[in-house]
């Protein structure tokens, strides 16, 4: 009775042998090398690179193994052969493409991690986060693509036809390059986003009269967080095309205004020195502008504009709310005569109704 190995060609057995030996070998000292770099502090690798790149490491292992005529003599499928070499064209195609998205996010995760979002003044951080997540989906949209056409062209029959209908086809492909014309402009647009940021991570903004924060930046929409919990999807071209207001763009903090309409006899010293009590006795207040000033006069009321100045947009906010409640309180407990004259006469005129009657 004839045993596996009587069969088996005994050069296959070596060739197939010696290169799983190599495979493994290089796997054990990819994997010992990168785990050493993850643990030394001189070294910017994260501990967890190896275990996104296991996986394609493996499979492009296993395309090289499958490429072998010694695996095919060992399997009795010599005559397979261009089945395991197409498989093995794909796959390595395939994990080749895996290989490269990983080693994209190990980048960015290097790079931003160095860079703290949530602090105050996260200008910087915020810049260098946009960039990198639109381009990292810039080059995951592109490796994609590539490797799919890669993987079609490596069959005879597709990249025949395909040749054929770019060397008959022309008007139909400047119908089509007329249809896709708006996608790539909207892509464009993503890019030149990332390039020259006129909008980033956390910016406020107003658009489309809507104030809130940018929650997120694709290659085709960008997606802003109303105040009230609504979401605003704008397309990627509109902050290329249209004016909006970006309130973060240079710097976090923020000045703050409240206006006062009061009488001509308001004491504004009084109330500059009221505003500065109330600017010292908040945390909100950055120590940085405080400022009160007559910006207009009419008939009946002088306009008074309160200058404030604050770490963020939602501190400001909160300021502002603060500043102009305290104020009035003020006013109204210390010197109710400064109450604007068309407001007084109408109460004066009521209540000279109410006794008359």
């Amino acid at each position: 009775m004839e045993s596996f190995y009587d069969n088996v060609s005994k050069e296959s057995l070596i060739y197939l042998g010696v290169a799983l030996v190599v495979l493994i070998i290089l796997y054990w000292s990819t994997s010992i090398l990168m785990k050493r770099l993850g643990k030394n502090p001189k070294y910017l690798l994260p501990k967890s690179a190896f275990k996104r790149l296991a996986t394609p490491l493996v499979l492009i292992f296993v395309s090289v193994l499958l490429r072998l005529k010694a695996l095919r003599d060992l399997l009795n499928l010599e005559d397979a052969g261009f089945w395991f070499k197409k498989a093995s064209t794909i796959l390595f195609i395939f994990a080749m493409a895996w290989l490269m998205i990983a080693l994209l996010k190990i980048i960015k995760k290097v790079v931003i991690q160095n860079y703290d979002i949530g602090v105050a003044d996260n200008l910087k951080a915020r810049k260098v986060y946009t960039q990198f997540t639109i381009l990292e989906r810039i080059f995951i949209f592109i490796i994609i693509l590539l490797a799919t056409g890669f993987a079609l062209m490596s069959f005879e029959e597709i990249r025949e036809v395909g040749i054929s209908i770019f060397a008959s086809a022309g008007v139909a492909g400047i119908i089509i390059g007329f249809s896709a014309q708006q996608f790539i402009g909207t892509i464009l647009a993503g890019v030149q986003i990332a390039i020259a940021q006129p909008i980033k991570l956390d910016d406020v903004v107003i658009v489309e009269g809507e104030w809130g924060r940018i929650e997120e930046i694709t290659l085709t929409y960008v997606v802003v967080g109303i105040w009230d919990k609504r979401r605003l999807i704008v397309p990627t071209p509109y902050f290329i095309n249209q004016p909006f207001q970006n309130w973060t763009k240079t710097s976090s903090d923020l000045l703050g205004t409240v206006f006062l309409y009061v009488d001509y006899n308001v004491p504004f010293d009084k109330l500059r020195e009221e505003q500065t009590r109330i600017l010292k006795n908040t945390d909100l207040w950055d120590g940085k502008v405080d400022v009160l000033q007559v910006t207009d006069t009419k008939p009946n009321y002088v306009e008074i504009r309160c200058l404030m100045s604050a770490k963020d947009s939602p501190t400001a906010w909160d300021l502002r709310v603060l500043v102009r409640e305290k104020l009035i309180g003020f006013l109204q407990d210390n010197y109710p005569e400064s109450i604007a004259r068309t407001t007084r006469l109408t109460v004066e005129q009521k209540n000279e109704g109410q006794t008359n009657s």
